[in-house]
């Protein structure tokens, strides 16, 4: 099979053909930055390119976006153009080359408000089923093209399956009590309880998908680490989140105190993959129990892909205040 991976100069997008260049699938790399994973370089809404990297093409996976941390400095018609006129392009590209199916990544971000119950209320628990409420011009524009998906399945036949992945880039929060208060591993750790996915489980989940398509014609489906949390936990770990975790995950406490660790005081959403593991059988590896069994041993808790791919950075510049400004 021959797939179309866009974005391939980015996380997931080297990701991923990293992991073709060991199958029986060929990978073609398009991104807008050239590097060893990248066979054309040039923009999505390029019709020309696309066109081009289309020919012979079985299935895309599109990664290719500007990210929450580009809204600071980039105006929201590039986050149209990239991520919605983008999209397009690439959509009716595929199903102008008779591709048969499209795989699109999107993020948990697009749920926006949703994300964030007010002051008393338990802990959001998120699946597919909850509304998206974007709070700015990337949640828009993803749910924008998740919809340009769904409009192609439903008109043209094209199977399309949108994952909203949460967070798997290393780079350091952008919330500066938190990079104050907590070593940057530490965060990450905590954060596979509710927020974050590996890397390596993203890429799988990503080539399960092409596997699915066919037979499931469209779908949204949450890509983060399996939660040990249960519906029952959401009063409870929104204010004392160290007691939940602790019940649910006995071993914790000792290895974070080992490391002078905490967990967070307080748990405001849990992202929920269960469609995902029923309908793509995926069956994600790294999460948060595995994590603490790694870090008893005193191994690294990241599979060795995340380590490899490491980090991208999304400016060519730094910024005295974090990782990218914060709009």
């Amino acid at each position: 099979m021959k797939i179309l991976i866009t974005g391939s100069s980015g996380h997931l997008g080297e990701g991923l053909m990293r992991t073709l260049a060991g199958s029986l699938h060929e990978g073609i790399g398009l991104d807008v930055a050239a590097s060893p994973f990248t066979s054309a370089v040039g923009s999505i809404a390029d019709r020309d390119i696309v066109r081009h990297c289309m020919r012979g093409v079985d299935a895309v996976i599109h990664t290719a976006t500007l990210h929450k941390p580009h809204v600071g400095t980039h105006s929201r018609q590039a986050f149209v153009d990239t991520n919605v006129t983008g999209t397009l392009a690439l959509l009716e590209e595929a199903s102008a080359a008779g591709v048969g199916v499209f795989v699109y990544t999107s993020t948990t971000s697009a749920f926006g408000q949703a994300l964030r119950p007010p002051a008393g209320a338990p802990a959001a628990w998120i699946t597919e089923d909850v509304r998206p409420e974007p709070r700015n011009i990337y949640g828009v524009t993803k749910t924008a093209a998740e919809d340009l998906c769904e409009l192609f399945r439903r008109l043209g036949g094209l199977a399309c399956l949108v994952l909203r992945t949460s967070r798997f880039f290393p780079e350091e929060d952008d919330d500066a009590s938190v990079r104050r208060d907590y070593d940057d591993e530490n965060v990450k750790v905590n954060e596979l309880l509710h927020r974050r996915v590996d890397l390596q489980d993203v890429v799988d989940a990503h080539l399960l998908a092409i596997e699915r398509a066919p037979a499931l014609g469209f779908g949204r489906y949450i890509v983060s680490a399996t939660t040990p949390l249960e519906p029952e936990d959401l009063i409870a770990v929104r204010t004392d989140a160290p007691a939940v975790v602790a019940r649910r995950v006995p071993d914790y406490a000792k290895v974070y105190g080992r490391r002078r660790w905490r967990m967070f005081p307080g748990i405001d959403r849990v992202y929920v993959n269960e469609r995902a593991r029923r309908e793509l059988g995926w069956r994600p590896q790294y999460d948060f129990r595995r994590a603490i069994e790694c870090l008893a041993r005193g191994d690294d808790p990241r599979s060795p892909l995340a380590r490899t791919v490491g980090s991208k950075g999304y400016h060519p510049r730094a910024f005295p205040d974090g990782p990218y400004p914060v709009s």
